[in-house]
């Protein structure tokens, strides 16, 4: 049974909730109890779930699915919107051509034909290298012997003759050796360039066939809107990065009116294809279902349950907005047709602004730069729309006289010590030292009590390598191949209390000797960290009164008195 009733007293939300940015109702948090109450306790791997509030005929119930197509999904969750694992199905039939073109592949690598072509033009290369260089010590030898004996006393016609015609032998042979094992090696490179092209020629044909083979699975997701409309996943992408696109993309892309040239021009932009794994998450799941059975969406709400994985950060029970890679152009469809909450639960009201651009504590002021105390809540520099920001702000109070230039930024939710530059040429002084590694920063954060059980040293450093999340920006992953270096080095500090109701936590010291994107974040969640996000962190963690994160120890030069300067704020 897919529909589940819930029996509650509550009152409907007057909208549907905001995917990407929500806090679950009451109702999403009864469905989630119910539904963890039937999930394994330990599972060995995690898994994202979701449930979606619907309504029909007035009675109330709720949706359940996980993300991910597998064979049998049960019959308490709904179905895939698109089942492409039926054995002698299209997707599977062509899969197997794929697979057995990745077998020849792999098989020709390993076939002790290719082995031995390489070992065999390893091994001439070798020799040749080994021999030119003998018949140089040679004639180096010889050269300084003839040198040797010039200067030792006089030299008949005929001795001179002689060591000219030893030159020239010892040259040409020097030459002979080289012309003949450059023949050999390009022999045996033939041999490997032949297998190379069949390789080359394999993995052409895989391409060919993987593209077309992703192009077909896209074009069979047919998504419902609330209006009933359906889109495919090739044209839902396409449509909404053309509208969300700058005006080169468009003008670079030409559309055309059947879905074959449609196709065609989704190779010639690729940036416009969905990505890989589109449409099989929880959400699109959900409100499929919901579409085609006549339910009406109240709201929904999205969990993960298991072990986080290596590269992404999941707390198990944590609750987890839409990803904006796979899901955004999606759920934008979807949507259409219902009253949907845009409410940013991370962007401040106006009046709230205001308060906060009241609170900016200016540390230190000169003609060439100023140390600002930021508060959590305030962007650093301007976003969408007309919000305030600690670039806005100083920019209005040094009118007429300087400009402002950001040195360095803090996300929005931290707070803490920034440097704003009033020039150029101090803006990119002080970035030098940031780049030199120079400047000194101490960020202090409040972690939950649950660090203390992991029994973490005193001290410590976390090295995890970090880049963006192409699925789900501005997340960032590990990324142990090709993530820039992140270095952290910690101290934990000791039990404190924070916010209204003096909760207890404990206080960590955090240096970061690199500057990546939410590498504190990160380094405090990660299971290779610290392995607790820090309160209030929404995207790693869980959400609170804000996030605790504040950069409250700057110490550089200043670039014009070559002063050592350093700058304190207790949290």
């Amino acid at each position: 049974m897919k529909f589940h009733p819930i029996l509650s007293e509550q009152s409907l939300p007057a909208r549907f909730n905001n995917p990407f940015d929500y806090e679950p109702d009451t109702l999403c948090r009864t469905a989630v109890k119910l539904l963890q109450a039937k999930l394994p306790i330990a599972p060995t791997e995690g898994k994202m779930y979701g449930v979606l509030i619907v309504e029909r005929d007035e009675q109330i119930g709720y949706l359940q699915a996980y993300s991910g197509q597998i064979a049998d999904e049960g019959e308490d969750f709904v179905p895939a919107v698109f089942d492409y694992l039926q054995p002698d199905g299209y997707f599977k039939i062509h899969e197997a051509e794929i697979t057995q073109l990745n077998q020849k592949i792999a098989q020709l690598k390993a076939s002790t034909a290719y082995q031995q072509a390489q070992e065999d033009l390893k091994t001439i290369r070798q020799k040749a290298e080994k021999a030119i260089d003998e018949a140089r010590r040679v004639m180096q030898g010889a050269k300084f012997l003839r040198d040797k004996r010039r200067k030792e006393a006089f030299i008949s016609e005929a001795e001179r003759n002689e060591m000219t015609r030893q030159s020239q032998f010892l040259k040409a042979e020097l030459q002979r050796k080289k012309k003949a094992y450059t023949e050999q090696i390009t022999a045996a490179q033939a041999i490997v360039d032949s297998y190379q092209e069949q390789i080359n020629a394999w993995k052409r044909e895989r391409k060919m066939k993987s593209d077309r083979l992703q192009r077909w699975l896209f074009s069979q997701f047919s998504l419902l809107n609330a209006r009933g409309e359906r889109k495919n996943l090739l044209d839902i992408f396409r449509d909404y990065y053309l509208k969300n696109s700058p005006a080169r993309t468009k003008a670079a892309y030409v559309t055309n009116e059947t879905a074959t040239e449609r196709a065609a021009q989704a190779c010639l932009a690729p940036s416009l294809l969905p990505p890989s794994g589109a449409g099989e998450c929880c959400e699109p799941k959900l409100l499929q279902y919901a579409f085609l059975h006549g339910y009406k969406p109240i709201s929904m709400a999205m969990f993960w349950w298991g072990p986080s994985p290596k590269t992404e950060i999941r707390q198990h029970g944590n609750y987890y907005p839409a990803c904006n890679g796979k899901c955004k152009p999606i759920l934008k469809w979807m949507l259409e047709g219902i009253d949907v909450d845009d409410k940013d639960c991370n962007r401040t009201d106006y009046e709230t602004e205001l308060a906060l651009s009241e609170r900016l504590k200016i540390l230190y002021e000169d003609d060439y730069f100023a140390v600002v105390v930021k508060p959590s809540g305030l962007l650093s520099v301007p976003g969408k729309g007309n919000q305030a920001s600690i670039y806005s702000i100083l920019c209005e109070r040094w009118k007429g006289k300087s400009d402002a230039f950001m040195v360095h930024r803090l996300d929005m939710a931290t707070s803490g010590l920034l440097v704003v530059a009033r020039t150029s040429e101090v803006h990119k002084a002080l970035q030098a030292q940031f780049i030199r590694r120079t400047v000194k920063k101490k960020y202090v954060a409040l972690l939950p009590l649950s660090v203390l059980e992991k029994q973490l040293p005193a001290e410590g450093r976390i090295d995890i390598p970090l880049s963006p999340d192409p699925d789900d920006r501005p997340r960032q992953r590990v990324d142990r191949t090709n993530g820039k270096p992140a270095i952290t080095e910690y101290r934990l500090i000791g039990k404190t209390t924070y916010g209204k109701e003096t909760l207890k936590v404990v206080k960590i010291e955090l240096y970061p000797l690199t500057g990546r994107t939410h590498q504190l974040r990160v380094h405090c969640a990660h299971p290779d960290g610290l392995g607790t996000p820090i309160i209030g962190d929404n995207l790693y963690g869980q959400r609170a009164e804000r996030l605790w994160l504040h950069a409250e120890y700057l110490e550089f030069t200043h670039p014009i008195t070559q002063r050592r300067m350093s700058f304190d704020t207790p949290l």
